[in-house]
């Protein structure tokens, strides 16, 4: 495993508060009114995030990048960052907002640059999905980058971070991910998101066929 990062370790960071919000300017929360199938009139409570792309109707993207190098195993590019609401470091797939009129593809594109430090070309996307449907309307897609790692900015690549970002890139071979997702876990006192997650254990079903 290889990591770097350029601002400070994300387990530099830590919790000092919290505090409750009435109207955030990032995330928001509703009181949803529907008939269940019987025709019964229930609530919900949910989050929204009140940065939806207009043109694209779809909140974020996470980037599945893979490295190949001749002689060795196939690796995908990992990041670690501090997420507030865990209060732990998290380990995930590369991901970020869509910016207003900004299209899926070159989203994924710039996100990569700017936490990974890795140029890659947009391959294809998933439908969009949704993290947390219980909780939130916030959707996603899962962007397919290729990377080519002859490219002479990719040699040593280095990340594009906006201040208030401390993120660690790293990378982990496929094969075996989900076992070196785990030992981190043990090792560092980290957390796992979800969909790297489920990513982790497909592959590890799969391998296992």
């Amino acid at each position: 495993m290889s990591s770097s990062h350029s601002k400070g370790s994300p387990y530099g960071a830590k919790i000092t508060a919290i505090e409750e919000l009435d109207k955030g300017n990032w995330i928001q929360t509703r009181k949803i009114k529907y008939q269940d199938p019987h025709g019964n009139d229930r609530l919900w409570e949910m989050a929204i995030r009140t940065t939806r792309s207009e043109t694209t109707n779809v909140d974020a993207v996470s980037i599945i990048a893979i490295l190949e190098k001749e002689g060795r195993d196939r690796e995908v590019v990992l990041i670690k960052q501090f997420r507030p609401p865990t209060g732990k470091v998290v380990l995930e797939l590369p991901a970020g907002l869509i910016d207003p009129k900004e299209s899926i593809a070159s989203t994924a594109v710039r996100e990569l640059i700017e936490e990974t430090g890795y140029y890659g070309t947009f391959a294809r996307e998933s439908v969009a999905v949704f993290s947390d449907p219980g909780l939130t309307n916030a959707n996603m897609v899962l962007a397919y980058v290729d990377v080519d790692l002859s490219d002479p900015r990719n040699k040593n690549p280095k990340a594009e971070l906006e201040d208030g970002e401390f993120i660690e890139m790293f990378h982990l071979p496929l094969k075996g991910l989900l076992g070196k997702l785990e030992e981190l876990v043990e090792k560092e006192g980290c957390t796992v998101d979800a969909r790297l997650y489920h990513f982790a254990v497909g592959l590890d079903i799969a391998q296992s066929l």
